[in-house]
């Protein structure tokens, strides 16, 4: 039987050990999963959003989103409570729309889950957005967010990904492998 241990707790993320049965350590890194929208217009542009981010050192353009849980204790009381992950994440994404578009989404359809690989354990939850409305309120950004939105068509954004301006290269190939193609499909 394989034994996990936690050898790292940080505010974000854990590092966990599991001893394998043959002895080996198999080391992993685990954050709260996070959630992506992908919010379209009746035209077929996506609503891009434009921020600074640390990680790339710059502006980047980026799907909205965020996290499902803001720690990694508030993800062990979510797993521990029972409660759904993809349900959590489904509320989350709402949560984000509102906050970072100013756009209040009620019926999110999951498209995608994308793991971060072996090591990371930091799943990224996909919606499809199509039936939004605006907030009164607009924009309720969290203190020290700065985000611009905007809508993009899709030739656009091909382009940005080309010039290194969109850098979560998962939801790059989330985009290029299925949005794309089941938007140009439905045209």
């Amino acid at each position: 039987m394989n034994r996990e241990e936690t050898v790292f707790d940080g505010k974000i993320g854990e590092v966990v050990h599991t001893r394998q049965t043959d002895g080996r350590v198999f080391e992993q890194y685990r954050r709260p999963p996070g959630t992506r929208l992908v919010i379209v217009s009746p035209d077929n542009e996506i609503l891009i959003t434009k921020e600074h981010r640390a990680e790339t050192g710059g502006i980047d353009l980026r799907l909205p989103g965020g996290k499902v849980r803001d720690s990694i204790a508030d993800y062990r009381e979510l797993l521990a409570s029972g409660h759904a992950v993809e349900q959590a994440a489904k509320e989350a994404a709402i949560k984000e729309a509102l906050e970072e578009t100013g756009l209040i989404v009620t019926q999110p359809e999951l498209l995608t889950i994308a793991n971060a690989g072996a090591t990371v354990d930091w799943d990224l939850y996909y919606y499809l957005v199509t039936d939004y409305q605006q907030s009164a309120n607009g924009q309720q950004l969290e203190t020290g967010e700065q985000i611009e939105v905007s809508w993009m068509s899709i030739e656009a954004i091909k382009a940005a990904i080309n010039a290194g301006q969109m850098q979560e290269w998962r939801s790059v190939g989330v985009l290029l492998g299925l949005v794309f193609p089941k938007l140009t499909r439905n045209q």
